[in-house]
């Protein structure tokens, strides 16, 4: 009695875990499947026709905000690589007595509602603040062009949105770093650069690949950004579903756009595991196991 305990434990612990996902993750997306192969109006219904034209239709209509969005939030996760990794390792390595004041001022943004940070950057980067007076100063803007409603803007404002997404993942693999790893490349002669390349940017890859999927994966869905920051020649793909959703009401071709996204993030992903490997994606080497 006792040993069919044991094994059960395991499952009373995944438990609770299982029925959240499959009350708010796998119901919602079975209804949203079977919505994307209805046709109708929102005044007449609709029905279930397996109108599997709503992907291809939907797919050819807004290739152009498909692609925009995989674009922008690619270039936003790489500023987000580039300046959240030299913050993570200071707050790792140098902050000493301040590194939990630093962290806190990683998260702090948080405390403040994703809308209203986005809507404070419009502020930023309008036409008439000293930002961008100065960027005209130092001739980064022309005289008579602006910041506001372009893709520049658009990305910046992904970039500042999600860098904590990368940052965190990056502290944590950095924290848990070996330092005697570290000595030991400097007792052999290493230079503080190739400790860097050949021990401590390994050693860290489980947490850039973290902070990559947590940065890109939200970046290519966001719309709020595209809204308050972009124009109509920065749309992305989820601007397009945000208004088939609650301006033009056309819910089955929301909903293969939404399916259509997730699809192609998700064989992205499942393509990088194929021809990387599993190990890539978790940061393991195969010659340590």
């Amino acid at each position: 009695m006792t040993s069919v305990r044991r094994r059960l434990v395991p499952y009373g612990l995944l438990a609770p875990g299982l029925i959240w996902l499959i009350l708010f993750f796998v119901i919602p997306m079975y209804f949203m499947g079977e919505l994307s192969l209805k046709t109708g109006s929102l005044e007449s219904g609709y029905q279930l026709t397996w109108a599997f034209e709503n992907y291809t239709d939907s797919i050819s209509q807004y290739s152009t905000q498909f692609l925009r969005a995989f674009y922008y939030a690619g270039v936003a996760t790489f500023f987000c690589l580039l300046i959240g990794y030299p913050l993570a390792y200071a707050i790792a390595f140098k902050a000493g007595r301040w590194k939990n004041l630093m962290l806190f001022a990683v998260v702090a943004p948080f405390f403040t509602t994703y809308l209203i940070r986005t809507i404070a950057w419009k502020t930023i980067l309008d036409d008439a603040s000293p930002v961008v007076s100065f960027l005209k100063t130092i001739h980064l803007v022309p005289q008579d062009g602006r910041v506001l409603a372009t893709s520049a803007a658009v990305i910046a404002g992904l970039t500042y949105n999600f860098l904590p997404f990368m940052v965190l993942p990056l502290f944590a693999a950095l924290e848990r770093l070996d330092r005697r790893l570290l000595e030991a490349g400097k007792d052999l002669y290493a230079s503080t650069a190739q400790t860097f390349w050949r021990i401590t940017l390994p050693l860290t890859m489980p947490g850039i690949i973290a902070g990559v999927l947590l940065t890109f994966i939200p970046a290519a869905g966001d719309y709020v950004n595209a809204t308050f920051l972009g124009g109509t020649n920065q749309a992305m793909i989820g601007n397009v579903i945000q208004s088939k959703y609650l301006v033009v009401n056309d819910y089955p071709d929301a909903a293969a756009l939404s399916f259509t996204l997730m699809a192609i993030i998700l064989v992205a992903l499942l393509l990088y595991i194929k021809f990387a490997g599993s190990e890539a994606l978790m940061g393991e080497d195969e010659e340590a196991k």
